[in-house]
């Protein structure tokens, strides 16, 4: 462990006096599926890398207010996964972070079934050793992820503390996620919010459904072009939940076009995604806001349209397709 791995958390428990150790750091850290997880944090408690005022205590020590947490995140486990020159579309970069336009075909990190291919191998090439360690051996870096069939803006840490930041700004809602998307449908109004709670889909554990016991995920809309059967909107994402707009769109009956896991319409194949000359779902990650960790200087990123997304709206009839990003 280093001191460049040393992080201070100075408490506020917002009235509430009986929070566990291991569960209030998990609820500070979590984000969607990029997160530390309670497993981890209760690991790194009982290997004393976590401290209470400055001493070792148990997972489940009661923590009061004002008390101070001390955080030493190891150095990450080398990783077992190759390194691939792969080209990558850098948006933006420095020592401390990199933003990255992912295509849509990409895997975000390496799972059994993607052991190759994955943007976290063209990153492991790309910037060496230089990724944060938070999200485990198999996904350094990350701190949110995109669908693999999603195109678009994501910004990868390449150190703990970066990493850290940004995933609280995630939390606090301090990050802006804007996407472009065609839809099959239409919506209900110009604008509006779809507040759902998304969880597991309670048949497919692979997929996720709008769930009353799930949690709470909101998605604000806007409609920026309308056809006959497709609606071209702008969606920001309050929350960020696995698939969220996906699901909330198919859940009012207007699936992302090319979807094959939510879309039951005739989009929803990929024998009807290849026809409309797709290489993923018409879902692309275009604006993207936050605060760099280090300098407090507030960086925006735009990503246009990938050509095929272009080229489907221009064959449906819609024009200036460069004026949505």
């Amino acid at each position: 462990m280093t001191e460049s791995t040393k992080l201070t958390i100075s408490l506020d428990l917002k009235g509430n006096k009986s929070l566990r150790l291991d569960q209030y750091l998990k609820d500070y850290f979590k984000e969607g599926d990029e997160k530390l997880s309670r497993t981890r944090i209760q690991k790194l408690i009982d290997t004393g890398a976590i401290l209470v005022n400055n001493k070792q205590v148990k997972a489940s020590y009661k923590i009061q207010e004002k008390e101070q947490i001390t955080i030493f995140l190891p150095e990450p486990i080398p990783l077992k996964i190759a390194a691939q020159e792969i080209p990558l579309s850098i948006v933006y970069e420095d020592k401390h972070l990199i933003v990255i336009n992912k295509p849509a075909g990409m895997v975000t990190h390496p799972a059994t079934s993607h052991r190759e291919g994955t943007l976290v191998n063209a990153l492991l090439h790309h910037c060496k050793k230089s990724l944060s360690g938070i999200s485990g051996i198999l996904r350094p870096g990350i701190v949110h992820r995109l669908d693999k069939d999603t195109s678009g803006l994501i910004v990868v840490a390449k150190n703990d503390v970066t990493h850290i930041a940004l995933s609280n700004q995630i939390k606090e809602r301090l990050v802006s996620r804007v996407y472009i998307a065609l839809l099959e449908g239409t919506l209900p109004g110009e604008r509006g919010e779809i507040n759902k709670p998304i969880g597991r889909h309670p048949k497919d554990r692979k997929k996720m459904a709008v769930n009353e016991k799930g949690k709470i995920s909101i998605t604000n809309y806007e409609t920026l072009y309308q056809l006959n059967k497709y609606s071209l909107i702008k969606a920001s994402l309050k929350t960020g939940r696995t698939h969220q707009i996906r699901v909330h769109m198919a859940s009012l009956n207007s699936p992302v076009v090319g979807d094959i896991v939510y879309n039951n319409k005739n989009s929803g194949s990929l024998l009807a995604r290849k026809k409309l000359g797709l290489s993923g779902h018409a879902l692309h990650a275009a604006y993207l806001t936050f605060i760099h960790p280090h300098t407090n200087e507030l960086l925006q990123f735009e990503a246009p349209l990938p050509h095929d997304f272009q080229n489907l709206l221009k064959s449906l009839g819609v024009k200036n397709v460069f004026n949505y990003v």
